[in-house]
């Protein structure tokens, strides 16, 4: 199956149309105007790097993608479950300042038009959501912590309970982010993990010879994601990692933390 990521512009991948009326995609780290360790489209507010410098690059993004900043709206990402439900008035928060960002959050979702969400990542999971039978998308910022406290699963439960979606018609795109071939966790991770997997088999991990793990992030979510009901089928994970792939995207975990943010982004079209 081909990957669900491919290069629409020198300033990010799109993902492959499967549903009409939505565009999605992520971040590359070309095309803008940061300077070194940010070179150059640095889109994070939050690592030190020049604040106009980041804002024109966000403006790059937002106009390679058909859009204007302040339809856009950001979270201050905890690396934790929440998720919040995003309408216009909460248009432009935390387009040109992190702290006006929707705090504590690190999924976001909406039913409204035009308006586009957006995370930022430097080797975390980009989860994307979508429905066919309902006009509504989210994406979720999932490193090991999100992962293991639920944030995909939180993402489908509120759909479905409050949304009324239908947990057949939900899609998922999971995103460029470090694979299980860069990611060495040790054994206090895996306890995490084997909590939130009680009763599923298929462990997402492989042991090493220094007695840690290499832990697949994607299958993780998916796993969770298959246990809240949806449809294998509708699960489509990309081949890119982030730390393989230094030179295409900024990896916190391959650069040592000295590093910008890409971004991940959905909006209904129409």
């Amino acid at each position: 199956m081909a990957d669900p990521f491919t290069l629409e512009h020198r300033t990010y991948y799109g993902i492959e149309k499967t549903l009409d009326k939505v565009t999605a995609g992520f971040s590359t780290r070309h095309g803008g105007v940061s300077q070194e360790p940010f070179r150059t489209l640095n889109l994070g507010l939050h690592v030190n790097d020049d604040e106009v410098n980041v804002i024109e690059n966000r403006k790059r993004l937002a106009e390679a993608i058909g859009t204007q900043l302040n339809q856009w709206v950001f979270a201050h990402q905890v690396h934790d479950n929440q998720i919040q439900k995003v309408g216009q008035k909460d248009k432009g928060k935390g387009s040109n300042s992190y702290d006006s960002g929707m705090m504590g959050i690190d999924g976001l979702f909406t039913k409204e038009r035009d308006l586009v969400l957006a995370l930022a990542y430097a080797d975390c999971v980009p989860i994307y959501f979508f429905s066919k039978e309902v006009h509504i998308v989210g994406i979720a910022h999932a490193g090991w912590k999100g992962s293991v406290k639920g944030i995909a699963s939180r993402m489908i439960e509120t759909w479905v309970k409050e949304e009324n979606v239908p947990v057949e018609s939900i899609h998922i795109v999971v995103g460029p982010s470090i694979q299980h071939c860069c990611y060495e966790v040790d054994q206090r991770v895996i306890s995490q993990v084997d909590g939130a997997l009680e009763r599923v088999y298929d462990r997402p991990y492989t042991s090493t010879e220094n007695s840690k793990f290499q832990l697949n992030l994607q299958q993780l979510n998916k796993q969770l994601l298959l246990k809240s009901g949806v449809l294998e089928e509708n699960i489509h994970i990309t081949d890119l990692c982030t730390s393989c792939n230094v030179n295409e995207f900024f990896s916190h975990r391959k650069e040592k933390g000295s590093t910008g943010r890409m971004l991940g982004f959905i909006k209904l079209d129409q």
